[in-house]
């Protein structure tokens, strides 16, 4: 028997993200606590590599926003690449907003320890730069996502829908 209506995928919703980043921070903040001391050093560009993800998104986004939006001259996008494009393009700002909180968490637990510890001195530099490129995969993925978005549909608001 044939559901009654179909599932379809929802766009990615600011409250997902904030959750997700807050529960990371706070776990990371914890287990930092108990074992900051058996940790190696963190390498200055350990979370560079988001990055190179929120590279392939943003080429994603305007290579296919033209076709999307049937520009002239452009190829229509398969139905299926499309779909695989969004659940990139969701995964990656979840993961980026997963990873924003990993990196809050320990430099929350390293400002402290900035001044008097030198681990925490050389392993704060490296959060941020992890905090700034998992920051810059939320804003790509958001951004693929956004440009996918099917040019005959209406917009859809950000409340609870039924």
């Amino acid at each position: 028997m044939a559901p009654r209506h179909a599932e379809r995928m929802t766009f990615t919703k600011p409250g997902q993200l904030i959750t997700a980043g807050l529960v990371a921070a706070v776990v990371v903040f914890l287990l930092t606590r108990l074992m900051y001391g058996e940790l190696p050093p963190l390498p200055l560009l350990a979370g560079a590599t988001l990055l190179l993800i929120a590279l392939v998104d943003v080429a994603l986004a305007l290579n296919m926003r033209p076709r999307i939006k049937r520009k002239p001259g452009t190829e229509p996008v398969d139905g299926l690449t499309a779909a695989r494009a969004v659940a990139l393009a969701k995964a990656s700002s979840l993961a980026g907003a997963i990873m924003c909180g990993v990196w809050v968490g320990l430099i929350a637990y390293l400002l402290p320890l900035f001044g008097t510890v030198d681990a925490a001195r050389s392993d704060t530099g490296a959060a941020v730069v992890g905090l700034i490129s998992a920051a810059a995969l939320i804003a790509a993925g958001l951004w693929l996502e956004n440009s996918l978005r099917n040019p005959d549909e209406p917009e859809e608001p950000y409340g609870d829908e039924e």
